[in-house]
């Protein structure tokens, strides 16, 4: 098969827009609990959906009294917190356009942005992003800027009171003001080369997209269902599940800081999350290495392999009684344990920006949570496609939601098209005509196949698709997920375009590594470069590689590598906000390392003969 296609399951009237899904909520349960804040640690209160929408309100008034316009950008600089959600509907309600900036961005990146969106008002949450802003401003002379307000302190209260002059017919001519076709936000790629593409995704695209999406997760995002988010809203994929939890009615609380995160689960108990694969990664190794720390790995192995045994003999239609009753009895002593960490709710959870993996798949299904793992991208709203509880199938990315289709062109690639689908890149009708083919279709640039019942599963990314000198294609991806799973690898690069071999640059997991280190005899606190040369390290890390090459043929399999003292972060800029490598970056920061590897390899062999 090489196209599926869901039809629409809700047909949504054009002069609708985003803001009307919030009306809808307050029509129909006004004191229904939207949101939850946590006011101090483990404390959360209610704002139900007219407190949230009274609010909204008095925002939006004081940015149409500040002279804020149909059609302006509007920038919001903060990490995840519930006043990211609160004004992001104000800027809908006021009839103008929401326009992202990661609290990480850098001077040059938030200028780009501003400059691009010609942002008018710039909300920043606290002092030290105020004066990056002003850096950025003053540094590349911009005038467009009117408005620099700072979300921690009183500016909100400020603009709260400004705006009680203007009254709620005024208002409600901005709201309903957008129709479907109206770009609602422009979001910024966090791509690996070049100036950031601005995606200008319209109300239709959130409405459509979140209407359809409740259809087929109704069981998982309803008016009893909570979740909490942790990823950065500025990003696609936690933004549209704070729409979309809005739209069906479902509770949503916030952290802004991942250290807190399992804290933060157990006090509000939530009943889905969403993640990227890298935190369910470090969920199973934290809970491995602790197991093991406490001289229980033998026992978390067990339970581990039951876990995948039982959920691999659920998919395919029978689980055996004496299969049933081993998971039963680890139930009680390891899943539930387990999802206590997650809050003791946890049911559901969506996973996208990268594979997650069929064996982790495979584990959370079995201690009792779906990991409903999707696939999309900034310019289809997030998820083109998601495994639902209905229909999932564990190791692909799930069928196309409602209202949207899935093709694979000659080449491999991915195509999309339907109601997720965004319109264009701002000021680039050329990469826009570029990316889309001549009868509608998006270029994903991802590569993949759908299986007879209409299932994508993800091969690799064509830009990333290695060459080796040989001519043979290396998909990277495939190699590094499976490293990645290792308890203390935490990051790992495939590398060889154009080289004799595929080799591999790997980073070690700080948080985990210490417990390993202590089973081993190696005292915790040796410095990182001793232990990048470690034997012991390196002899593990050589078995974890032999397993991953397992999976591929010999010119594609993996012959050398090098342990990096350093990791491989956000901050480093090596890393997207979703945990995605920027493998640019790092060849271009690690382009030396690499070169000297191939050199090292070239003079072993020439001293060998």
């Amino acid at each position: 098969m090489n196209e599926y296609a869901v039809p629409a399951a809700v047909n949504v009237e054009p002069e609708l827009n985003s803001t009307d899904l919030l009306e809808k909520q307050v029509a129909e349960a006004p004191d229904n609990a939207l949101f939850g804040r946590q006011l101090s640690p483990g404390t959360w209160t209610d704002v139900s959906a007219s407190e949230f929408r009274e609010d909204v309100a008095a925002l939006a008034k004081g940015m149409i009294a500040k002279g804020v316009e149909v059609g302006d950008r509007v920038s919001i600089m903060a990490a995840t917190r519930y006043e990211w959600t609160l004004l992001d509907f104000a800027i809908w309600y006021a009839g103008a356009i929401t326009v992202p900036i990661y609290e990480t961005s850098s001077p040059s990146q938030i200028a780009w942005i501003i400059e691009d969106s010609q942002v008018k008002v710039v909300f920043a949450e606290k002092e030290s992003h105020v004066k990056a802003v002003d850096r950025a401003v003053a540094q590349e002379k911009l005038d467009v800027v009117e408005q620099l307000l700072q979300i921690e302190g009183e500016d909100l209260d400020q603009l709260r009171a400004e705006g009680a002059e203007v009254d709620d017919a005024a208002l409600e001519q901005r709201r309903s003001h957008a129709q479907l076709k109206d770009v609602a936000t422009i979001i910024y790629t966090s791509g690996t080369t070049g100036r950031p593409k601005g995606c200008e995704l319209t109300h239709s695209n959130f409405v459509e997209l979140s209407l359809n999406a409740i259809a087929s997760l109704k069981s998982v995002v309803h008016r009893d269902a909570s979740t909490v988010l942790f990823i950065p809203l500025a990003h696609v994929f936690a933004r549209f599940i704070s729409v979309v939890s809005v739209a069906a009615g479902a509770k949503v609380g916030h952290t802004s800081d991942i250290k807190d995160l399992v804290d933060d689960l157990g006090t509000f108990r939530p009943s889905f999350l969403l993640a990227v694969p890298r935190v369910f990664e470090k969920i199973y190794n934290a809970a491995m290495m602790k197991a093991e720390g406490d001289g229980k790995g033998g026992i978390f192995q067990k339970a581990a392999d039951t876990a995948v045994a039982w959920s691999k003999a659920q998919q395919a239609g029978r689980v055996p009684f004496s299969l049933r009753l081993k998971h039963a009895v680890f139930d009680k002593l390891v899943y539930s344990k387990l999802r206590a960490r997650m809050g003791g709710n946890v049911t559901h959870a969506v996973s996208g920006g990268s594979a997650l993996g069929a064996h982790l798949g495979h584990f959370f299904n079995g201690i009792g949570v779906l990991v409903m793992e999707g696939y999309g991208l900034t310019e289809t709203t997030a998820p083109l496609t998601v495994n639902t509880p209905d229909n999932a199938k564990i190791g692909a990315v799930g069928r196309p939601l409602p209202g949207n289709a899935v093709k694979i062109a000659e080449n491999g690639e991915i195509l999309g098209k339907g109601v997720c689908v965004f319109d264009g890149y701002r000021n680039r009708p050329d990469l826009t005509e570029q990316d889309f083919t001549e009868d509608g279709w998006y270029r994903t640039g991802d590569v993949g196949s759908l299986d007879d019942e209409g299932f994508l599963t993800i091969t690799g990314r064509k830009k990333e698709i290695l060459v080796t000198a040989a001519g043979k294609n290396v998909v990277p991806g495939l190699l590094e997920d499976q490293i990645r799973s290792d308890a203390i690898v935490s990051q790992v690069v495939v590398v060889g375009d154009g080289k004799p071999f595929v080799a591999a640059l790997v980073t070690l997991d700080p948080e985990t590594l210490p417990v390993w280190l202590g089973r081993k005899g190696i005292a915790a606190d040796t410095p990182m470069k001793e232990l990048v040369e470690h034997p012991e390290i390196i002899s593990h890390i050589q078995s974890v590689i032999d397993t991953a090459n397992e999976s591929v043929s010999r010119a594609e399999s993996i012959r050398e590598f090098r342990l990096l003292e350093e990791d491989f972060t956000i901050d480093s800029g090596h890393l997207t906000q979703s945990l995605k490598i920027r493998r640019a970056d790092v060849m271009k920061d690690y382009g030396e390392v690499v070169e000297q590897l191939y050199a090292d390899a070239a003079q072993a062999r020439a001293d060998q003969s």
